[in-house]
């Protein structure tokens, strides 16, 4: 009996010491497991893009944000664009030429430490050159509208409660980045130990502009129910959109730019 409760103490200790180091290892790499910073930088010359331009935006201490910016028609916004969470914002350029074509202006930008961005790659910069692309884009008296993706729809819904603009669209969005963790590694304490945990569940409350909710059900990387959720939060709720069968990175395809320019209509955004 005194043997086996030895035995047992001895399991208890390896599973103990084997969590523990565990949790370590996930606290001391968390965000090389959190970000995809990687990527090739498209050259602005080479994206299609005309009549747009290179912009620096300062972002405090000497360092700056490296983006594109191109000014709307009469009558259509600006599209504020908080990019996901893999490459540079340059391999979206598809994107820019459409909102172009059909009018629409854009500043699309790196957070520091994505590739055309140098710089600490945290939440709180993260959030700071969210706060400076909207202060930069803000002072060229366009109407904004505010379009977040994946890792982009933390930052674009924080400034939306911070800042004024016109419409809000969350593409595949978290409820927060914490829930995807515990989601995704249930059995680690990442409440307690995660650093960049991105509460959109908390900010959504102070966004008082319509909030337009798009997500695939078979989104692998943030469960369509994240989407839900943080959707039912919203005080001011305009359109849930979900995909049957679309993927992380289906709706670009599945037409989510046309829901867009529909909801940029219905909110006030496009006068002419």
């Amino acid at each position: 009996m005194k043997l086996l409760r030895l035995a047992l103490a001895a399991v208890l200790a390896l599973v103990t010491i084997g969590y523990g180091g565990a949790v370590g290892y996930m606290y001391f790499n968390q965000r090389a497991f959190q970000y995809d910073p990687h990527g090739e930088i498209t050259p602005l010359a080479n994206s299609g893009l005309t009549g747009g331009e290179d912009v620096a935006i300062p972002v405090g201490d000497g360092e700056v944000v490296n983006g594109w910016y191109h000014a709307p028609q009469p009558g259509k916004p600006l599209i504020i664009y908080y990019k996901g969470n893999s490459q540079s914002f340059t391999a979206e350029h598809e994107r820019y030429v459409r909102f172009v074509a059909d009018g629409y202006g854009f500043l699309a930008f790196d957070y520091r430490g994505f590739p055309a961005s140098p710089g600490t790659l945290s939440e709180a910069n993260i959030l700071a050159d969210s706060i400076a692309a909207y202060d930069w884009a803000a002072a060229k008296d366009f109407p904004i509208v505010i379009w977040g993706r994946s890792l982009g729809t933390g930052p674009a819904t924080h400034v939306a409660s911070q800042k004024e603009s016109l419409a809000l669209l969350l593409e595949t969005p978290f409820l927060s980045a914490v829930t995807v963790a515990a989601e995704r590694y249930p059995v680690l304490p990442v409440n307690w130990v995660m650093l960049d945990q991105f509460r959109s569940n908390e900010w959504i409350a102070g966004v008082t502009e319509p909030v337009f909710v798009g997500h695939g059900t078979a989104d692998r990387t943030i469960a369509v129910s994240n989407g839900e959720r943080l959707y039912e939060l919203a005080p001011n709720k305009d359109e849930l959109w979900i995909v049957p069968g679309a993927d992380h990175s289906d709706l670009w395809d599945a037409g989510i730019w046309d829901k867009a320019k529909a909801f940029f209509i219905r909110s006030g955004a496009v006068t002419q």
